[in-house]
């Protein structure tokens, strides 16, 4: 089953249809991953080994710009989430693409 907008729901539901065990338990286990996830990614970069690279970048304001009207405003400094992907996974996509 695979989606282009793939739900927390679809990854529980898929869990549980693989692995037998209950939508609860697996909901737990989804939940806690995805708290895993983030704990890691918020103290700076998370590298999952044959999966890839997440890490947070910081921009810095900016000034932008209005195509239609030209008009220029500023753009906010925030953080930002960059994913890599590891050379296996990019292997993989270039076989199906």
């Amino acid at each position: 089953m695979f989606q282009n907008n793939l739900k927390k729901i679809d990854l529980i539901k898929n869990l549980s249809l693989k692995t037998g065990l209950s939508k609860n338990l697996s909901k737990k286990i989804v939940d806690d991953l995805i708290n895993i996830i983030i704990k890691n990614i918020k103290s700076g970069k998370l590298n999952l080994k044959n999966i890839g690279l997440i890490k947070t970048i910081n921009k810095k304001e900016r000034v932008g710009r209005n195509p239609r009207t030209k008009e220029e405003f500023k753009i906010s400094a925030r953080k930002v989430t960059s994913y890599t992907p590891s050379k296996s996974i990019t292997a993989i996509l270039d076989k199906i693409l």
